[in-house]
C-alpha cells in the first residue's frame, strides 16, 4: 500500500502543514485539500502543488481512494468533519484539540466504535519533537527508573495581529486547557505509562489582554494517576525577544533520576533545538536528540493498513482529549463564561 492517499479538510491552524508533511515523509500521497479561505489555499497549494484543491468536501468524503483524512480546521469544527470522515470510511488524523465539548467527544468516540475506522489526534509536542520521542527511549531502557512526576510547561506567543478572530473566541477554541495543553495531557500519560488519570485542580484567567474578553492567556493543572502526579502550566506570554514561538518544557522525575527536555530553544545555551537533559547515577548529561528517529508517521500507516493500534492506543488518544475538558470546564465553574 505504498500508494496509500489521504487529504486534508480544514487547514485553518499552521499545524495542518506538520501533520501533511508527516505523513508524506512516511510515504503516503497527498491528493486534496478543502479550504474555504482563499488566502489560506493559495498558500498552502503553493507549499503543496501535488495536491487539487476541491470546492466541495463531498468530494473528498465520497472518494473511494482516499484512506485518511488530516484536518486543522477550526477547533469547534474538527469534530464534525472528523464524524464526516469515519462515516464515509475514512480514518482520521486531527490536530489538536480534536474537539471542544464533551459532547463532541462522546459522539466522535460512539462513531469510531461503530465504523471501527482510527480516530487520531496529532499531538504534536510529543509526536513531532525528536527530544520527546527520546526521552521515551531513554525512559523505556530504564534511564531514571520509575516515572512519578512530571512537570509540562507549554508557553506560546501570541503575536496578535497574526491571530484570526476565532482565535480569541472561547466557544470556537475551546479554552486554553482545551486547546494547547491538550499536549501535556497526552504526555503525562504516555510518561506515566497509564491509559487514564484524575485532575486534581484547574485554573484559567486572562491576565494581561482585557480587549480580548474570551481569551484565556494562561492556565495551570494538577493531576494524578495511582503511581505519578503531575503539574501543568500554559500560556500566552513568551517574550518578544525569544526567537522561538515558545520556551516548551518538560521534566521527567523517575526514583533514579531525571530528565529535562528543552524542546526549542537552550537559552543562552547550545544552539537549535531537541535538547535532553538527564542526570542518574552516571552523573549530568546533555544529549542532542536532533537525529532521533520520528515513528509516528510510519507507524500510523501502518495502522491504517493493518488496523492495529501502534502509534498511539485509542484509549489514550481519547483520554487526553476527555482530561483538558475536564480541567477546561473545573477550572471555568464559578467564572463568568458560560457556554
Amino acid at each position: 500500500m505504498s500508494d496509500l492517499k489521504f487529504a486534508a479538510i480544514g487547514i485553518n491552524h499552521a499545524h495542518i502543514y506538520g501533520q501533511v508533511d508527516c505523513l508524506k515523509t512516511a510515504g503516503a500521497q497527498f491528493v486534496a485539500f478543502h479550504a474555504v479561505e482563499d488566502d489560506l489555499a493559495t498558500a498552502f497549494g503553493a507549499k503543496f502543488p501535488e495536491a487539487r484543491r476541491v470546492a466541495d468536501p463531498k468530494e473528498i468524503l465520497e472518494d473511494a481512494g482516499i484512506a485518511v483524512i488530516v484536518t486543522a480546521a477550526i477547533p469547534a469544527d474538527r469534530a464534525a468533519i472528523s464524524i464526516a470522515a469515519m462515516r464515509h470510511g475514512k480514518d482520521v488524523l486531527s490536530d489538536k484539540p480534536g474537539m471542544t465539548t464533551f459532547a463532541q467527544l462522546d459522539e466522535i468516540k460512539r462513531v469510531q466504535k461503530e465504523t471501527g475506522r482510527i480516530y487520531g489526534v496529532m499531538y504534536s509536542e510529543h509526536f513531532e519533537v525528536r527530544a520527546t520521542v527520546e526521552a521515551g527511549n531513554r525512559i523505556a531502557q530504564g534511564a531514571i527508573g520509575k516515572v512519578i512526576n512530571t512537570v509540562g510547561l507549554g508557553p506560546h506567543a501570541i503575536r496578535n495581529n497574526q491571530r484570526p478572530d476565532w482565535f480569541f473566541e472561547r466557544a470556537r477554541y475551546g479554552g486554553i486547557l482545551t486547546d494547547i495543553a491538550s499536549h501535556q495531557f497526552e504526555q503525562f500519560l504516555f510518561f506515566s505509562g497509564a491509559m487514564d488519570a484524575q485532575v486534581v485542580s484547574a485554573s484559567v484567567a486572562n491576565r494581561a489582554h482585557p480587549d480580548r474578553p474570551g481569551l484565556q492567556d494562561v492556565g495551570d493543572v494538577h493531576l494524578k494517576t495511582d503511581t505519578t502526579s503531575g503539574y501543568i502550566r500554559v500560556d500566552w506570554f513568551t517574550p518578544a525577544g525569544l526567537p522561538t514561538w515558545g520556551d516548551g518544557r518538560l521534566t521527567i522525575l523517575g526514583t533514579e533520576g531525571y530528565i529535562e527536555l528543552r524542546k526549542y530553544i537552550d537559552i543562552a545555551g547550545h544552539p537549535g533545538g531537541d535538547h535532553l537533559f538527564i542526570v542518574n547515577a552516571e552523573g549530568p548529561r546533555h544529549i542532542d536528540c536532533s537525529t532521533t528517529e520520528l515513528p509516528f508517521g510510519p507507524q500510523f500507516l501502518d495502522d491504517v493498513r493493518n488496523r492495529t493500534e501502534t502509534a498511539m492506543p485509542q484509549e489514550r488518544c481519547f483520554n487526553a482529549m476527555k482530561l483538558a475538558l475536564t480541567a477546561q470546564q473545573l477550572a471555568e465553574r464559578g467564572t463568568e463564561w458560560a457556554p
